[in-house]
């Protein structure tokens, strides 16, 4: 089940480029870059500051697709 996310979108909404949100989380732009094209899961702690950045729970910004769980 790949995990997806709605980085790039609420990064726009908020008027942030990668670099701002890397600073703001404690990652680079590279990073956030990954992030947003899923070539990278965040750790738990880093997918809970990205959260906290937009005023969103993990769930709201991050979710799995495809089969649901057991």
């Amino acid at each position: 089940m790949p995990l997806v996310n709605r980085v790039k979108e609420l990064r726009a909404a908020k008027g942030l480029n990668q670099q701002e949100l890397g600073q703001m989380v404690g990652a680079s732009r590279q990073t956030v870059s990954l992030i947003e094209r899923g070539d990278y899961n965040p750790s738990v702690t880093l997918a809970l500051r990205i959260a906290r950045v937009f005023g969103k729970s993990v769930d709201e910004v991050f979710y799995l697709t495809g089969e649901e769980l057991e």
